[in-house]
């Protein structure tokens, strides 16, 4: 002990494994992925809500799914005044459209513009083709390990919704 300096608590149980390193280690590429997405924002003259939005419309139209203006709203926890003005912004900046819905013609869904799609490629492609590359110097079960790590985070993460 330093005289004059309480010692420092030590944490009871168990001292942290390699477990506790691993989600740290997810909390700090969390971080950094919410920067660059910050950076892109930012160069596109957007808001961060927005970004989250093109991911959420990209992520459902490679699912083939319809992502109505509700649907949207409540992914981004956003209300619907918000939810409104979240789309107005993206659709005048020519980045979403609104259409009919395929299977029912009288709702209203949200697209995202072959332009939106190109700009996410042009600053994301090179990190997502580094995470790729990254993959690929793993097996098919260390893979799935890794797809049963991180879809069990982010359903925890989502719990809290």
């Amino acid at each position: 002990m330093i005289a004059g300096r309480p010692p420092v608590p030590t944490p009871s149980g168990p001292a942290p494994g390699p477990e506790l390193e691993i989600v740290h280690l997810l909390r700090a590429t969390t971080v950094e992925l919410g920067l660059h997405s910050g950076r892109f924002a930012q160069r596109n003259g957007m808001h961060p809500t927005d970004v989250r939005a093109l991911i959420a419309l990209m992520d459902a139209r490679r699912a083939g799914e319809e992502m109505s203006a509700g649907r949207l709203g409540g992914a981004l926890g956003l209300n619907s005044a918000g939810t409104t003005a979240l789309v107005d912004r993206l659709e005048g900046a020519g980045l979403v459209r609104r259409v009919r819905g395929e299977r029912d013609r009288r709702r209203v869904v949200i697209e995202v513009e072959d332009r939106a799609v190109e700009l996410g490629q042009d600053f994301f492609g090179p990190l997502i083709e580094r995470s790729v590359e990254l993959l690929r110097g793993y097996d098919d079960h260390q893979l799935a390990a890794i797809r049963g790590f991180l879809t069990g985070v982010r359903e925890a993460a989502a719990g809290g919704r």
